[in-house]
């Protein structure tokens, strides 16, 4: 299943909302005669040939955008020639293109779609090549979840950024910019025209289960400023970009992929909080726009989630927000749409709340005939299919794929995971670091006085793409700064032995870095912690993810926030641990109290320096 998402957040504290919401709140051929495409004025008039000539069956199809498994078009491994039979009903990408006419495909890491650069030029080509040769075939949009820090489908050798939070941190409209235009250019050179980023998602909820740190922050002036700043990135470099989740799925603590959330917020707070960076999304040109699988009955009192719902989708998305361009629904697997409807009616429905690419059903024949079926038996008409498809039509037309719908090796090899991308990638994660208690000026650890250094910690599986785990990233970027560092890895939920063993550890050692995986007040995450303090050690905590676990360290006298735990923080928070650089990072989200939520413990916009 499409999985946008990475897991709980662990944090189990529920600061009130009042509390938060006020700290956040601030505000084919053709087409080939044509020549090149171009963006503000597509020729509709070729568009509108190619869809009367489509096929009711082929019209359907162009509004799926379907997962498949496997590295190559024609010739996967049979394990994934099984999966494939099993779920969808075809061998490979090319039959699913020719039997379903899909529209668009999305890679995932897990379907074996992203093994390295050249594998993915080579996939992309054959599933353009298997579309193109059918009758009245036409480009395939091919698009993935590259939202970059703890959520990516392509990884290295490919250049990987900070996440949103991190890049919140950073506050740097440039290299938010920066990151997209990089980003894009190899997406693109894969032969991958949509990627579904950035998040506009405004979190303000710490135990947000499944957005938090893919969120750029809790103010909505600064979110809205680096969506729309990475947008124009991505989509100056030729992929679409796609704003996500609308209408907002920054206050929630419910994970849509396993539940059904309910946002509470009343129209005025959705205005005010959740709807500016979508309007910022807008007014910067937004190729797409992904919806999410939640209730907002102040914006649609039906119960419906706002992917199925047409008071949000029209009413405020197209109608009030002036929004033309694409919206494609987030996984029609996950659960926050499928608990009210059936699998053959979402789709139906979600087409007549006006939707337009219908992504990932968990049965793809029965989505599709459910279409088909609505449309012959009259509860859609042909024209509201026609409607969406031009859409995805335009979009296709923009990114080039009537023009250049194929991918060259040489394109990868001269885009890909370059040296300047690599180092601009470094670059902008060192100015993301944030440190939030440097009791004693203990940072920068001095090679003289510290040279020997323990890293402990969680060490939480590796975001797709990167090395990990974390504690060995920490360590070697560590000895490569002229330190003797070790790992000694403690997990997220250290046993009393472990803790032990870790305390025996650091009494052969001048400093402990300790990385830390949202910490609870239960977790033993924090007795290690407090452990290798008074073991009377310099203890310097790094929280790998949310930020949050500050608060829950009171005796730490060193912490910095690295919002992931991906290779590019990880060096980044060596380099500030080390001096190499001074900590610039701002917190881009409030911090309560861990023992009265009602109050700030750090306020957005807090952080230290040297």
């Amino acid at each position: 299943m499409h999985d946008t998402g990475t897991g709980n957040t662990g944090n189990t504290a529920q600061p009130s909302r009042r509390t938060l919401l006020a700290a956040a709140a601030g505000v084919p051929a053709a087409l080939a005669a044509a020549g090149p495409a171009r963006a503000a004025a597509p020729d509709d008039s070729r568009l509108r040939a190619l869809v009367s000539r489509m096929t009711l069956p082929e019209k359907v199809g162009q509004l799926f955008v379907m997962r498949v498994y496997g590295h190559s078009a024609t010739a996967p491994d049979q394990a994934d020639i099984d999966a494939n039979l099993k779920e969808i009903g075809v061998r490979t990408a090319a039959e699913l293109v020719a039997k379903y006419r899909v529209g668009g495909i999305i890679y995932f890491a897990w379907a074996h779609n992203t093994r390295e650069p050249h594998q993915i030029a080579d996939l992309s080509n054959g599933i353009q090549k298997a579309s193109l040769e059918l009758p009245r075939g036409l480009p395939v949009l091919i698009s993935t979840d590259q939202e970059h820090g703890i959520v990516a489908r392509v990884g290295e050798p490919a250049t990987l950024f900070p996440g949103a939070m991190a890049v919140g941190a950073g506050g740097s409209r440039s290299d938010a910019r920066t990151l997209g235009r990089i980003a894009g250019a190899e997406l693109r050179a894969m032969g991958i025209r949509q990627d579904y980023s950035p998040v506009a998602d405004v979190n303000v909820n710490p135990a947000n289960p499944v957005i938090g740190v893919r969120s750029f922050g809790a103010d909505p002036r600064a979110v809205s400023a680096l969506v729309a700043a990475e947008v124009a990135g991505y989509q100056g470099s030729g992929v679409a970009a796609t704003a996500k989740h609308f209408p907002g799925h920054g206050d929630t603590n419910v994970d849509s992929h396993t539940g059904f959330p309910t946002i509470t917020h009343s129209r005025e707070l959705w205005e005010r909080l959740d709807a500016p960076p979508f309007r910022a999304a807008i007014a910067a040109g937004i190729d797409s726009i992904m919806t999410a699988h939640l209730m907002v009955p102040a914006l649609d009192d039906s119960g419906d989630p706002a992917t199925l719902s047409r008071p949000i989708l029209t009413g405020i998305l197209r109608e009030r927000l002036g929004y033309d361009g694409v919206v494609v629904t987030d996984s029609l697997g996950m659960e926050g749409v499928r608990t009210k409807y059936g699998d053959d009616r979402v789709p139906v429905l979600a087409l007549k709340a006006g939707v337009d690419q219908l992504l990932n059903p968990p049965d793809l024949d029965l989505a599709w005939n459910a279409v088909l079926t609505a449309v012959r038996e009259g509860e859609l008409t042909e024209a509201r299919l026609d409607e969406s498809i031009l859409r995805v039509l335009r979009l296709k037309s923009k990114l080039g794929l009537f023009r250049s719908p194929y991918v060259s090796q040489a394109g990868v090899d001269r885009t890909v995971g370059t040296r300047a991308h690599l180092a601009a990638a470094g670059r902008i994660a060192e100015r993301t670091t944030t440190l939030l208690v440097n009791e004693g000026r203990l940072l920068p650890l001095s090679r003289r006085r510290c040279p020997r250094v323990l890293v402990v910690g969680a060490d939480p599986a590796s975001p797709s793409g990167t090395t990990g785990p974390p504690t060995g990233v920490l360590a070697g970027a560590l000895n490569e700064l002229g330190f003797a560092a070790t790992a000694l890895s403690t997990g997220t939920a250290p046993s009393a032995a472990t803790i032990a063993k870790a305390v025996a550890a650091a009494r052969d050692v001048d400093a402990v870095v300790a990385a830390t995986y949202n910490v609870t007040a239960s977790s033993s995450q924090r007795t290690l912690v407090q452990q290798l303090v008074a073991a009377g050690r310099p203890v310097v905590a790094v929280a790998v993810r949310n930020p949050y676990d500050v608060a829950q360290l009171p005796s730490v006298p060193a912490c910095l926030a690295a919002y992931s735990w991906t290779d590019v923080e990880l060096r980044a928070a060596a380099r500030v641990i080390a001096g190499r650089v001074k900590p610039r990072g701002r917190l881009p989200v409030a911090v309560q109290r861990a023992d009265d939520p009602e109050q700030v413990l750090y306020p957005i916009g807090y952080g230290l320096s040297y």
